[in-house]
């Protein structure tokens, strides 16, 4: 009964779900060929690294730059200027045979998708408060789904017709979905008639928990998607054999998201990220010293199912930290952070892989995420327990 009404609760909102998961196809795509990348074009473990980063920190410059606008009624706007920065990133990925010029190619797709998320999520908070931890979770579900097919999508291209296939594959499918796009109600709510400062959201404690439990979160996420493909890679795996890891890693998210959002919505976002977030540290400590490949895919399977909860409870502790004026700001704030956060992991995770090997960076990097989810757990009561209010009243004042 649980799983039928999270469902019917997010069916409205299947087709913005739709879009937001074919760009995360594009980001499946990239990291799941950069042991390609290697091979053929000569890159070092550190340009692969900056490749994966780069996006990342486009995102940061579209999420903290243009997510406002989302809230001052320029949401339709956003979606259709990013989808088409995405479709020119894809072709340029196509053509491109140097490290700057797949780097050039990212940095569209990161500002892209940076400027799509937010404003959709806005529609997500402001037309369904009382279901936005399950709706969040949805979409959440949605992304990691593309994030499934790009993988296998790109390796399959790459391995029966070229490596330039699945960029040419990808910009055509966007361009359809984008002209599906074109038909969608994007309203969302009253627009904000005046313009707050991004940098207010900071003053509400539980908002800074919410942006340090993202931290533990999205440090994870960076260093395990640029240095899964080198790691499995040294250890024998085919380029489809990575593939079909990556979407082993994300299959379980797609069924336990919603579910993950609404039970944060119950329980408490920071309440269950503290849980997930420490489940998340065990495997990557396994990640660092197990150099059995089969074992490795198992655990990564368990950490997807711990990340499926953690995910959606991020956003939703945002979400409820926010004013309605500023939903897709607050959004926006997160999901820079995040990326400035993976993007830094990625681009670290190259090096220190190269350095130092396996151990040194998954050790590192569990050793973060814990220091980021204390100073969460301290700062976040308000989010230990359920959602008191609606999305549409005034964020709480504590500072």
């Amino acid at each position: 009964m649980a799983v039928n009404t999270t469902l019917g609760a997010a069916r409205q909102f299947m087709p913005y779900f739709v879009v937001t998961g074919a760009l995360s196809m594009g980001y499946g795509s990239v990291f799941t060929l950069l042991a390609e990348f290697r091979e053929k074009f000569g890159f070092s473990e550190t340009e692969l690294g900056v490749i994966a980063g780069v996006g990342f920190f486009a995102g940061v410059i579209a999420q903290v730059g243009l997510a406002r606008f989302a809230d001052q009624g320029f949401v339709r706007l956003l979606i259709h200027i990013g989808m088409i920065v995405a479709i020119v990133s894809m072709l340029g990925m196509a053509v491109a045979d140097q490290a700057w010029q797949f780097i050039a190619a990212r940095f569209f797709l990161g500002a892209g998708t940076g400027a799509v998320g937010p404003a959709v999520r806005r529609i997500l908070i402001t037309r369904d408060p009382t279901n936005m931890g399950s709706n969040l979770g949805a979409m959440g579900a949605f992304d990691v789904s593309g994030f499934v097919l790009g993988p296998v999508v790109a390796a399959a291209f790459a391995e029966f017709v070229n490596l330039r296939a699945p960029f040419l594959f990808l910009a055509g499918l966007y361009v359809v979905i984008y002209a599906w796009a074109l038909r969608l109600d994007l309203s969302a709510g009253e627009a904000a008639h005046v313009r707050i400062p991004v940098r207010n959201l900071l003053k509400h404690r539980p908002m800074v928990a919410g942006i340090l439990a993202g931290i533990a979160f999205y440090t994870t996420i960076g260093v395990f998607e640029a240095s899964w493909a080198v790691l499995l890679d040294d250890l024998g795996a085919s380029t489809l054999l990575i593939a079909l890891s990556i979407s082993l890693f994300a299959l379980p998210m797609i069924p336990l998201a919603p579910l993950g959002g609404r039970y944060a919505q119950r329980r408490g976002p920071v309440r269950v990220m503290a849980v997930t977030i420490m489940g998340a540290v065990a495997c990557m400590l396994v990640y660092g010293y197990v150099e059995f490949m089969w074992v490795l895919i198992a655990i990564s399977a368990v950490h997807a199912m711990f990340d499926a909860y953690t995910m959606p409870a991020g956003q939703l502790a945002v979400a409820m930290s926010a004013p309605t004026e500023q939903a897709a700001a607050a959004q926006g704030l997160y999901g820079a952070v995040g990326l400035v956060v993976s993007g830094l992991a990625a681009v670290a995770a190259g090096s220190l892989y190269d350095a130092w090997g396996p151990e040194v960076l998954f050790t590192g990097s569990s050793i973060v995420m814990v220091v980021a989810l204390a100073g969460a757990v301290a700062l976040g009561g308000e989010l230990m327990g359920p959602a008191s209010r609606p999305s549409s009243e005034p964020a709480p004042a504590s500072s």
